[in-house]
């Protein structure tokens, strides 16, 4: 079988770079062999396209290429693959011997004379090669070898013995297997891609592809190129993207089923009933003791079991059963001996027509094991299957609701899961007060865009109106009720969150009580939690509910103890990758990335916030999309790139505003206050702090204001607002912010030592600070402290003191590449009279000239230099103006790297 061009252009230079060498170098003109190649392997292996490749190669080498090949149409007609082949060489035969001539005309049909004896014809075509050689090499390439009419073949297998020495050469491409022609010449074998091949082609074919969607169309494929290519195409979107399951055997395209089925049509009818049977049993330990026909034609192999010879070979079997005929081997297969559980229920699910609820909960238990298995996309459809077993319409409704649930809560298909909710009222009316039903709503409605108020509605009318309180749905309810108020910032949601939570008492799980004190207002209520901590946190790791694991790390977010769960939750990312449930993924990403931004591990940051951004653009779950721009809007403020933040922030505040996402704008304002004071721009910093919470207020139900206090107390003392930083530490403090994790006793700390209005109660505080237990892994927060403590010990004439600090908290900012923040740590260096030796440059940059080459590679403007340093555009322009060259660049856009490696101490 042929490769379809398209299929050929993809695979001429994936994982064939050394069969093409091989190929070339046979057809070398000093080559000591017989000239004569045959090039086989497996259908769709890639015989034509390296064929092809062989041809281009060639050519350009200076070799003519002359090509024919096989065909089901031409194989009756007497030296029609001659005729193909020899058309470009009309006028090297015209230069033959009359007889020769003459034979070749007759043989190729360009006369009515009869065609002459075999051995005639073979040299005359050898006598043409030689001739069409003498101007330069010439090489013959035939394709479909065993599809070429007798009479060619015949002059071919004559030809091909005859070429040794010459300048003419036949490269012949056939299948793998026994054959009758050109046998006995030397052959080339193409095997199947290896791995990393494999994974080269289909990237380049379907670069979207999830990655379980890859790893499962790899494993069918087995290397086979051709099937790599076409394999995608039968996927529809939301099975390509991971949102809906992949079949338990794929269909196949007509060209796959013509390479894998085609040895299928010399089986006899009850053969191929055998080989259905084993194709659809699946596990190979089917008792079939006459398969030997199938064996013969290379279908399977039998040993202790049965093994397909190519995984799409059992799609093939069953592509070209009738449907009559599969639930008749599912029925035969459901009443075998040893059949598990879950294979008992597919079979029995596969072999039934009408409605039975026997078979519907067999489906229904099937469901819960693939869920616990991480399979939400396998799960939801084996419930949709069995609400369309279920006879009961009550049932119907139900299960049609728990699977619009795993689509919305687990896989993001939004509109399977809509649809599913369509189907699940039509069967019970009275569907909205599911619970299941209620969250899954709620997740279309975010998706869609739908209002806060609208989602928070829907879900607190089924909480209140819930039939069993006792039903485990409840507590998926309020976990995600407590998601939906936090989004929404309704005081009055939340209210209803905490009416519901302490209606249950003792029965709220211990995850679910530990969340409502310490997220929805942790300033008011996560002391009384702190005590359930430890051991909550301590069972994650033994945990095998992935989805308590996030939602302990939800609970535990703003006592910043989600580095506690770092383990735990790459189980949830590293599960997710492989196409477990993709929502609990995004959630563990999003804990993750803020806790590597707080840590200062902000490259890790940066990538998790880019794999959540990808996963969100291709799911329906884009309203998470802004806890990634968080991550990032953090990551830019802190390394002073104010354009990517600014951007950030004005599209984080456009997709909230309408929406009415107040989880969104606030964490936006809270970030973005970062970026304002590392740009210096304090009133606008302010502004940014107080519009989160105001001045001496920890707003209720905004826990962001925790993260934000530290910046809100700097930006009031640096806008002389002395009275509203002392009155926000004061509501720090009594508060009782400190006692709620080590990190925030040290920006309260710090904030106080901002404030205090003396030198000896302002060191206190810093020291305080610094010294906690634990302090110094917020490394990025730690250095601002360190920063500031290096500042108030200058202005109290510290000098060595602020210096030690100093030097520390300017080692920490280059690190992470926060480089306002240590171009400030310099300028208050050099203040205390030592300049930053970094900043020398081994005496090539002056200390002013490195200060302004930071700035101008942190994307500052000379304008803003300017104002930043009290120096004057022209001033400015000047500094760069010697300070290109000297780093060895010509533009802005070379400094970053520049001083980065100077910053090494490597040469510009």
């Amino acid at each position: 079988m042929r490769e379809p061009d398209g299929f050929r252009a993809a695979v001429r230079l994936v994982g064939r770079a050394a069969e093409l060498a091989r190929v070339r170098d046979f057809f070398a003109v000093d080559a000591d062999n017989d000239r004569a190649l045959l090039l086989s392997g497996e259908a769709g292996v890639g015989k034509s396209a390296l064929a092809d490749a062989v041809a281009n190669t060639l050519a350009a080498d200076g070799v003519l290429v002359v090509r024919a090949e096989g065909g089901e149409f031409e194989s009756e007609v007497s030296f029609a693959t001659l005729n193909q082949a020899f058309l470009p060489l009309l006028d090297a035969m015209n230069g033959l011997p009359d007889a020769y001539r003459i034979a070749l005309e007759a043989a190729l049909g360009f006369s009515a004379e009869t065609a002459p004896e075999p051995l005639v014809i073979g040299n005359a075509v050898l006598e043409l090669l030689n001739t069409a050689a003498i101007e330069r090499p010439i090489v013959l390439i035939v394709d479909d070898l065993p599809l070429i009419d007798d009479a060619s073949a015949g002059v071919l297998d004559f030809v091909a013995r005859r070429l040794r020495g010459s300048r003419a050469g036949l490269l012949a491409v056939a299948r793998s297997g026994p054959r009758k022609r050109l046998d006995g010449i030397p052959e080339l074998e193409l095997a199947e891609l290896d791995e990393e091949a494999s994974n080269q082609l289909l990237a380049a074919r379907s670069p979207r592809l999830a990655r379980v969607v890859r790893r499962r169309l790899l494993a069918e494929a087995r290397g086979n190129p051709l099937a790599l290519l076409e394999l995608p195409a039968v996927l529809t979107e939301p099975q390509a993207t991971g949102l809906a399951a992949l079949p338990p055997l794929l269909p196949l395209t007509p060209r796959l089923l013509a390479a894998f089925g085609a040895r299928m049509g010399k089986l006899s009818p009850s053969d191929r009933r055998l080989l259905l049977l084993a194709a659809l049993d699946g596990t190979g330990d089917l008792a079939i003791d006459d398969l030997a026909a199938a064996e013969r034609e290379g279908l399977v192999r039998i040993d202790t079991t049965v093994e397909f010879a190519h995984p799409l070979i059992r799609s093939a079997v069953v592509a070209v059963s009738t449907s009559s005929e599969r639930r008749e081997a599912h029925r035969v297969l459901a009443g075998g001996p040893r059949r598990s559980p879950e294979r008992l229920a597919w079979h029995l699910a596969e072999a039934t027509v009408h409605p039975d609820e026997q078979v519907a909960a067999r489906l229904a238990d099937l469901a819960d094991a693939i869920m616990r298995d991480g399979d939400a996309a396998g799960a939801a459809e084996t419930l949709t299957r069995a609400a369309e077993l279920s006879p009961g319409a009550r049932e119907r409704g139900r299960r049609l609701a728990l699977a619009a649930y795993l689509c919305a809560e687990g896989t993001g298909a939004l509109d399977t899961a809509a649809a599913l909710l369509e189907e699940a009222r039509l069967a019970d009316p009275d569907i909205g007060r599911c619970l299941h039903a209620a969250i899954a709503a709620c997740y279309v409605l975010l998706g869609s865009g739908g209002g806060m108020d609208v989602v928070a509605h829907v879900l607190v009318h089924a909480i209140e109106n819930v039939e069993d309180p006792a039903d485990s749905a409840l507590d998926d309810a309020l976990h995600a009720l407590n998601i939906v108020c936090w989004y929404g910032g309704n005081l009055q949601t939340w209210q209803a969150f905490h009416l519901a939570v302490d209606r249950l008492g003792p029965a709220a799980s211990p995850v679910l009580a530990l969340i409502a004190k310490t997220f929805p207002d942790p300033a008011r209520t996560g002391r009384k939690a702190l005590a359930d901590v430890d051991a909550i946190v301590d069972s994650a790791y033994e945990e095998q509910d992935l989805t308590r694991v996030v939602r302990i790390a939800t609970a535990v977010r703003y006592l910043d103890r989600v580095g506690d769960l770092r383990d735990p939750l790459w189980r949830v990312v590293r599960q997710g990758r492989d196409g477990g449930p993709t929502r609990r993924h995004l959630t563990a990403l999003m804990h993750l990335a803020v806790d590597d931004v707080l840590a200062g591990r902000w490259d890790e940051a940066a990538r998790l916030a880019v794999e959540g951004l990808d996963i969100c653009g291709r799911t329906g779950y884009r309203f998470i999309a802004w806890q990634f721009q968080y991550s990032q809007l953090l990551l830019a403020g802190g390394r002073g790139d104010l354009s990517t933040a600014t951007s950030l922030y004005e599209k984080m505040i456009r997709w909230a505003t309408p929406r009415g996402v107040e989880a969104a704008a606030v964490s936006a304002r809270q970030a973005y206050t970062l970026a304002l004071l590392g740009d210096g721009d304090y009133e606008a910093a302010y502004r940014s702090a107080i519009a989160v919470t105001p001045a001496g207020e920890l707003r209720s139900h905004t826990p962001q204001a925790l993260w934000g206090a530290f910046d809100l107390v700097e930006a009031a003392v640096r806008t002389n607002r002395h009275a509203e930083a002392a009155a926000h530490v004061r509501a720090l403090t009594d508060a009782g912010v400190a006692d709620l994790s080590p990190r925030l006793a040290m920006l309260v700390a710090g904030a106080a030592g901002l404030t205090a209005p003396d030198d000896t109660q302002a060191l206190h505080h810093f020291e305080r600070a610094l010294t906690l237990p634990g302090a110094s892994r917020w490394r990025f927060e730690f250095a601002r402290i360190q920063l500031a403590y290096g500042e108030r010990l200058r202005l109290a004439r510290a000098t060595t003191q602020a210096r030690a600090q100093l030097d520390a908290a300017m080692l920490t900012f280059r690190d992470l590449g926060a480089l306002p923040w240590a171009s400030r740590a310099a300028q208050v260096l050099r203040a205390a009279g030592r300049p930053d030796p970094a900043t020398l440059l081994r005496g090539e940059l002056t200390v002013q000239e490195h200060e302004v080459a930071q700035l101008a590679a942190a994307g500052l403007t000379n304008k803003q230099i300017a104002a930043r340093l009290l120096l004057s555009p022209r001033t400015v322009s000047t500094h760069l103006y010697h300070v290109f060259p000297k780093l060895g660049i010509t533009s802005r856009a070379g400094l970053r790297d520049a001083l980065t490696s100077l910053d090494h101490g490597e040469n510009p």
